[in-house]
């Protein structure tokens, strides 16, 4: 899958990683999906609802079920989520490779240590497990 995600996204899911610090951030990535090329054009941050958000995340449940609504009626497409590792990598952790579903959605994970300069990778939530993505930043 290729991927094409706007400047603004990625600054705006870096600095809301940074603003969370030391909890983790999270939130829904959101644009078009077509013939293997997903566009993220658009984000929403959401509430952290984990008991133990500086190890952990968890959407809001209400957060997620308005972005499914959304969809259903032709807003955009839920292509996946974002969250922060505030002191790690950027790549899916033991955790996160339990928690996910393999449904083939985007995951972007945002690294970084102690607040320090925040790094930015994609993968596919696969059948197989996670799969790095490489994307294109499109726009200003």
């Amino acid at each position: 899958m290729d991927i094409d995600v706007t400047r603004e996204v990625l600054r705006a899911v870096q600095s809301a990683a940074a603003s969370a610090h030391p909890h983790e951030a999270c939130g829904l990535l959101l644009g078009t999906r077509d013939n293997g090329r997903a566009a993220i054009t658009a984000f929403t941050q959401t509430a952290n609802v984990h008991p133990e958000p500086r190890t952990h995340f968890e959407i809001d449940p209400g957060a997620l079920i308005d972005a499914h609504r959304d969809e259903r009626s032709g807003g955009r497409n839920l292509l996946g989520y974002y969250h922060s590792h505030p002191s790690g990598d950027p790549r899916p952790s033991a955790t996160d490779r339990a928690s996910s579903a393999g449904d083939g959605r985007i995951w972007a994970i945002i690294g970084g240590i102690n607040g320090a300069e925040r790094d930015i990778m994609f993968w596919e939530d696969g059948a197989e497990g996670f799969n790095a993505l490489s994307y294109a930043v499109i726009g200003d």
